[in-house]
């Protein structure tokens, strides 16, 4: 099985992060991963999105084409990838952000007012955390082992010790989305 995820936003907004946290939690459970980031030489507040493929077995090639999984964290990565989602697949957009609706009927469509949602419980910031534990509830089967242990080990992992405070803010971020 292999399940493709694009994660795409404004740099600065989480999207790298996200990805990377979706490879690591698959790789601690034993799967076959790539993560492949993108962003142009703006950085901060420019256009940066991710590709990640998860896999029991070999991964051929780390390009995503047509996603099983968009995170589309604003509106210019809705318009530009929303087209690209294989039929079957979903799309999670922060609604807070976005005001596109997608007219597909063959994906499942998610708006989740992640970055208002992550502000009222004290979690500015967190959007992209917000939208990957909504992600984990309703894909769960297609992320292969990413669970909210996994990824829990991999906050505890990936961000460095001096800022070990945001490990239990995340935690909240990611179930904050799974409660959506």
């Amino acid at each position: 099985m292999l399940t493709e995820i694009v994660i795409s936003g404004f740099g600065g907004q989480g999207g790298l992060f996200a990805g990377k946290c979706i490879a690591h939690a698959a790789m601690l459970s034993g799967m076959e991963v790539s993560w492949l980031p993108s962003y142009g030489p703006e950085m901060r507040g420019g256009t940066a999105n991710c590709s990640v493929c998860i896999s029991d077995t070999q991964i051929g090639s780390p390009l995503v084409n047509e996603p099983d999984i968009l995170i589309a964290m604003n509106t210019p990565s809705f318009d530009r990838f929303a087209h690209t989602v294989k039929r079957g697949g979903y799309i999670f957009t922060d609604s807070s952000i976005t005001d596109r609706i997608c007219d597909r009927d063959d994906i499942s469509v998610n708006y989740v007012s992640a970055s208002q949602l992550a502000q009222e419980n004290g979690l500015s910031g967190m959007a992209n955390v917000v939208l990957l534990g909504r992600t984990m509830k309703d894909c769960a089967d297609r992320l292969m082992g990413v669970n909210l242990k996994t990824l829990s080990e991999t906050f505890k992992t990936i961000i460095p010790k001096s800022k070990s405070g945001l490990v239990d803010k995340n935690i909240q971020a990611l179930m904050l989305g799974m409660e959506y």
